[in-house]
């Protein structure tokens, strides 16, 4: 089952619903609240929410690859990713035992 994608802007709205702030100050606690999140895993390489999951980003190693126009054989260069994993409790609320 799929839904819409959350997107930044329903978070704002959706807090600012709960009528407490305007939506200007929402607005930037969100963005200070993502901000704080993209440096953790920029410097720590790693965040943990608990009761929501753990974001770790590590570094992939140059590898191997082709052109697949031509064929040709090329070194792809490594990066860093970021990958992100359930914490238990919440694979639990989407996957309850019947």
């Amino acid at each position: 089952m799929q839904g819409k994608t959350l997107t930044k802007a329903d978070i704002v709205d959706a807090i600012y619903e709960q009528g407490q702030r305007s939506r200007a100050e929402v607005k930037n606690i969100v963005e200070d609240m993502l901000d704080i999140m993209r440096d953790s895993i920029k410097k720590d390489y790693a965040l943990l929410i608990s009761g929501f999951g753990k974001f770790e980003a590590y570094d992939k190693e140059p590898r191997k690859g082709r052109n697949p126009q031509t064929e040709e054989a090329i070194t792809l260069p490594g990066r860093t990713v970021v990958v992100f994993r359930l914490s238990r409790r919440f694979r639990a609320e989407l996957n309850p035992r019947e």
